[in-house]
């Protein structure tokens, strides 16, 4: 099979870093991926599935591997070499069309009995991202053992597995992994009814939450922060009340809470606010911005950062991480209220014992079945612009770093051609034209 390997290289990984600080997607001129032909992986075991990507999208936390930005604290939950592309859509070889779930927990891992977060069907809090019958890996994407969408073959458990509805074409299917991200973010920030919602960032995680508020929260205003005259105009297509650069935010916030700026930080300000950078001066302007009380939600991947917790002692404000995917419970509108939650987003009197839910599993809602509605009803098939042929990979990389200031969103992966530039998809609900 033709992929796109990422090797254990310390100083290809360092030149990456050097080279990304200097040229927008650089790192992958000298970093540790690349082009190879290699054997399929071999499936693990019973109940696994060899799934070709159609489509494969580039990500946020694609870049930032690639440009040598990520994490130490992923380290021990990544096995090398892998092949990245988490986000997929793809056929089994039954012909069947599937969408990737990537997150690789227990039930995948074979491990028996699941952990308490598998167990309440949080696959995305699984607690043994390390061990059982796969090398550690997060997600299909960072394991050596399964591959990943940036190539023309790799293994997935059936649980990972989502068939594809036959309307929906290959573009909107290969955005239900971000569009999942935003569903799960929108629920974990408990956006109370008639809210002032704040997001920042509209990259493509930050135009999947403004659309996910409008249909899974009730807020009152959304003030997105988009560098971009395209970002803002498709912000505003998906719901966004007022959409405009980011020094332009804290003015807009302070004018829609009618509240005062005190230094550098607003007195009052929005209700919650959404951070879909990840960076400490997203978190730092999101902390600036916050009301007394309100609520953070951190859904961009972020590395290491410095900033100042003052803030966030002072006025009370609750940071909330929001990663992956795997079920909920959105009664109605905005799900349930955030004092209802206990950990994992569960109600509190719907657990027993070990922290695992009663009977809740009958309440709750796969992430990718609410996500898969939410790319058909808000037309999210348009946001991908471009697709490139694996071996076009430098190419791709540096589009998908600068696609905000080329009017781009999504740039993803053919891995079977590619046809460079594709015309956005038009509005509506992604279907297909054929």
């Amino acid at each position: 099979m033709k992929a796109l390997r990422f090797s254990r290289s310390l100083p290809r990984f360092a030149a990456a870093r050097v080279a990304g600080s200097l040229t927008p997607g650089g790192g992958a001129r000298v970093g540790p991926l690349t082009l190879v032909e290699a054997p399929e992986p071999e499936l693990p075991g019973p109940g696994w599935a060899r799934v070709h990507p159609l489509l494969a999208g580039i990500c946020g936390s694609d870049l930032a591997t690639l440009g040598g930005r990520s994490s130490r604290y992923f380290e021990p939950i990544v096995s090398f070499p892998f092949v990245p592309g988490h986000e997929v859509v793809g056929t089994t070889e039954d012909g069947a069309r599937v969408v990737l779930e990537p997150v690789l927990g227990c039930i995948a891992r074979g491990i028996e009995p699941p952990c308490a977060a598998c167990a309440a069907g949080d696959s995305g809090r699984c607690h043994h991202l390390s061990i059982g019958h796969l090398k550690p890996g997060l997600q299909t994407g960072y394991c050596a053992d399964t591959g990943g969408g940036w190539s023309t073959a790799l293994v997935a458990h059936e649980s990972q597995l989502h068939r594809v509805p036959e309307p929906l074409c290959d573009e909107a299917a290969v955005m239900v992994e971000p569009a999942a991200c935003a569903v799960h973010g929108v629920l974990r920030a408990a956006v109370p009814e008639g809210a002032l919602v704040v997001v920042l960032g509209a990259g493509t995680l930050g135009l999947c939450v403004t659309a996910a508020l409008r249909r899974f929260a009730l807020p009152g205003t959304v003030v997105v922060g988009a560098k971009h005259p395209d970002q803002q105009a498709e912000a505003r297509r998906l719901g966004a009340d007022v959409a405009v650069a980011p020094p332009e935010v804290r003015r807009a916030v302070r004018r829609t809470a009618r509240c005062l700026e005190v230094g550098e930080r607003l007195a009052g300000g929005a209700d919650a606010v959404i951070d879909c950078v990840g960076r400490g001066e997203s978190l730092a302007e999101a902390l600036a911005i916050t009301r007394p009380g309100g609520r953070v939600t951190l859904v961009g991947m972020p590395g290491p950062e410095r900033i100042d917790l003052a803030p966030l002692w002072q006025r009370e404000i609750e940071l909330v991480g929001a990663y992956a995917y795997g079920s909920e419970n959105p009664r109605g509108p905005g799900g349930v209220p955030g004092d209802a939650r206990g950990p994992g987003g569960v109600p509190r009197d719907a657990r027993g014992p070990g922290g695992v839910p009663r009977d809740d599993r009958r309440r709750r809602v796969r992430t990718f079945d609410l996500a898969f509605d939410l790319v058909a009803d808000a037309g999210l098939g348009r946001l991908v612009s471009a697709r490139y042929p694996l071996e076009r990979y430098r190419e791709a990389i540096q589009h998908a770093s600068t696609a905000g200031s080329r009017g781009a969103v999504k740039i993803v992966f053919e891995p079977s051609g590619g046809m460079g530039v594709s015309p956005k998809m038009p509005g509506g609900k992604g279907v297909s034209p054929r």
